[in-house]
């Protein structure tokens, strides 16, 4: 008994995800729950009504109806809607959304209305959730982030111009033993759990990822990153610019773009001596002064045991007196306008630094497993819940749009009380405390007539083909 209870990390509802341990095995099975149960537990809790403080969880049902999720996580777990397991990797995408971190809080989540957003009668315990990731390969989690990517490219929400690529690390605890990195200059190398992102610089939204063992360099993870975003991409023979941190200067790494890739690929040079001697060999003449205290120089440039080529070297001058001149130069694998690309595009190459700071708390903070399968799992979860709060947040406006996802968690996910009944063929959620209401009425009330008139079927069909609709009180 005492063994039974240490495996239910969340208190159910009604009938748990059942789960059996095999200690000679050593490993947790999952023994899936009866499809009839699911769906007598979720009606009968949609007959008791809800009352609860997580109900504000449910203002995203409607992006995941626009988005399709429902059919890409079936399409991902390969079961039917009846099953359990879409529904479990549902609970994962709400998780992120809440910013979830810790069994702790998750005991926090049921009888409050969280559950049944997920079509279940529960909360899954932790073993079943690591059954259903470690069950999936790292190409089946690639393959959702294209058909995600793919689904957000027709919304608009990549433009596809800049692109924007760099590795995101984290400080991993792992008894493994691992390649150690620094996270910068002035601390001591430790073990790292490694994941590369790419980002379009326009619209400041996530393409898609890789991760990663500590072992693997930016310049062998960059090419499937890049394969990825290729795939999602609508590039129509345009190539767009990929902007990168000096880590990604390599000779490899600029031979395979060049060669085998669509994009073109501009980033930093290193001081060394060769670069040195190519920036102070130009004349003055060489360079075009666009304001006072810039100028710009363009000259092809051959890189050292590199077969392909030539490129061409980008040298930004600022100053206005010999004395101060600052020197700045970076290499593009292709003849492009130098001013346009150093003044306008390459700063753009923050964003993604803001990202990491505004969304990582999704489920890009912390690495609980060096095990791929379930990383790449549970963080592309987290890419959809990133989608899906995105879209919510262009209907709020200003400030909103701008609120981090701990904030949006706080105040809207968690922090919105109200109830859940049913009335005929729709769940109602209605709202008591909800801030700007009348904004609010105007996105939600009404939904199934407002997605039917985007062409979106308004029935969940997690939820047994019940409609949604919202009140605000």
């Amino acid at each position: 008994m005492a063994f039974k209870k240490k495996l239910h990390l969340c208190r159910p509802v009604t009938a748990p995800v059942k789960v059996e341990a095999h200690r000679t095995k050593e490993k947790v099975r999952l023994e899936l729950s009866n499809p009839h149960e699911i769906e007598r537990g979720v009606r009968q809790l949609l007959a008791n009504k809800i009352s609860g403080t997580l109900v504000g969880i449910w203002l995203l049902i409607p992006e995941y109806l626009r988005l399709g999720t429902w059919d890409l996580l079936k399409s991902w777990s390969e079961m039917p809607e009846e099953r359990v397991e879409p529904r479990l990797a549902l609970q994962l995408i709400n998780e992120s959304a809440l910013c979830v971190n810790g069994i702790r809080m998750k005991r926090t989540l049921s009888q409050k209305g969280f559950e049944l957003a997920n079509g279940l009668p529960f909360i899954a315990t932790d073993p079943a959730i690591h059954h259903l990731l470690d069950s999936h390969c790292v190409a089946e989690a690639q393959r959702l982030q294209i058909a995600l990517g793919k689904v957000r490219q027709t919304f608009g929400h990549f433009k596809g111009k800049i692109i924007v690529i760099d590795p995101h690390r984290m400080k991993s605890c792992s008894k493994r033993q691992m390649v150690r990195r620094q996270k910068d200059k002035e601390s001591s190398p430790t073990k790292m759990a490694q994941t590369f992102f790419c980002l379009d610089a326009d619209t400041k939204q996530p393409l898609c990822f890789t991760t990663a063992s500590s072992a693997r360099t930016t310049t062998q993870a960059t090419p499937e990153l890049l394969t990825l975003s290729a795939s999602i991409l609508k590039l129509n023979g345009d190539k767009p610019l990929v902007l990168a941190d000096n880590e990604h200067y390599s000779v490899e790494l600029f031979e395979w773009i060049s060669s085998r890739s669509p994009f073109d690929l501009l980033t930093p040079m290193p001081y060394n001596p060769s670069v040195l001697r190519a920036i102070h060999g130009l004349r003055s003449e060489a360079f075009t002064r666009h304001w006072a205290g810039y100028a710009t120089a363009k000259q092809p440039y051959s890189m050292t045991r590199s077969h392909d080529g030539p490129y061409y070297q980008f040298i930004q001058r600022k100053g206005e007196h010999q004395q101060d001149y600052d020197f700045k130069a970076f290499l593009c694998t292709s003849d492009r306008d130098e001013m346009e690309d150093l003044s306008l595009h390459y700063p753009q190459r923050w964003h993604i630094e803001e990202f990491f700071k505004n969304d990582q708390a999704l489920g890009w903070h912390r690495a609980g497993t060096m095990n791929l399968n379930i990383r790449y799992g549970q963080m592309t979860m987290a890419l959809i819940a990133q989608a899906a709060c995105f879209m919510m947040r262009q209907r709020f406006g200003s400030p909103v749009d701008q609120w981090d996802a701990p904030h949006l968690a706080k105040d809207f996910f968690r922090g919105l009380e109200g109830d859940i009944r049913v009335q005929r063929d729709t769940i109602v959620v209605t709202y008591y405390n909800a801030p700007n209401s009348d904004l609010m009425k105007k996105h939600y009330e009404n939904m199934p007539e407002k997605l039917s008139s985007e062409g979106i079927k308004p029935t969940i069909p997690w939820l047994y083909d019940f409609k949604l609709d919202f009140r605000f009180k």
